[in-house]
C-alpha cells in the first residue's frame, strides 16, 4: 500500500481581500528609506515595485494614503504601518516584494 502525504506549506493562502492600488509611498528600514510604487495592498500586507529592495526579513516602516472612496469614508486617510519584507519577486519586467504588515494604526 503507498501512502501519499500533501504538505500545505507550498499552497499560498490569501488571508485578506487585496486592491490592486497604485500609491508611492517610502519604506524606512532604520539604516536607509526605499522609494516605491504599491502593486496592491490588503489588511495584511503589501506588494510593492522598486529599484532597490530590502533583503527578506527587514523590518519596515511605511505609510500609505489610503484613498476615501476604498476606505468608504469622505477623507482619505493615512494609514502607518510596520512589517516585514517576506519575498522578492520579478514579474512583467518589474522587481518587486512583499511586505506583511505587523501593526499598523492611523494618523490624522
Amino acid at each position: 500500500m503507498t501512502v501519499l502525504y500533501r504538505s500545505f506549506k507550498s499552497i499560498p493562502v490569501r488571508v485578506a481581500v487585496r486592491f490592486p492600488l497604485h500609491l508611492e509611498i517610502v519604506l524606512g528600514t532604520g539604516e536607509r528609506q526605499y522609494q516605491a510604487v504599491t502593486e496592491d495592498v490588503s489588511a495584511s500586507g503589501v506588494l510593492f515595485a522598486a529599484d532597490e529592495l530590502p533583503a527578506i526579513g527587514t523590518e519596515v516602516e511605511f505609510e500609505v494614503k489610503m484613498p476615501a472612496a476604498i476606505m468608504g469614508g469622505i477623507n482619505d486617510v493615512l494609514l502607518h504601518c510596520a512589517g516585514r519584507i517576506v519575498r522578492h519577486q520579478r514579474t512583467a519586467g518589474k522587481t518587486m516584494a512583499a511586505a506583511v504588515i505587523d501593526e499598523y494604526f492611523f494618523r490624522g
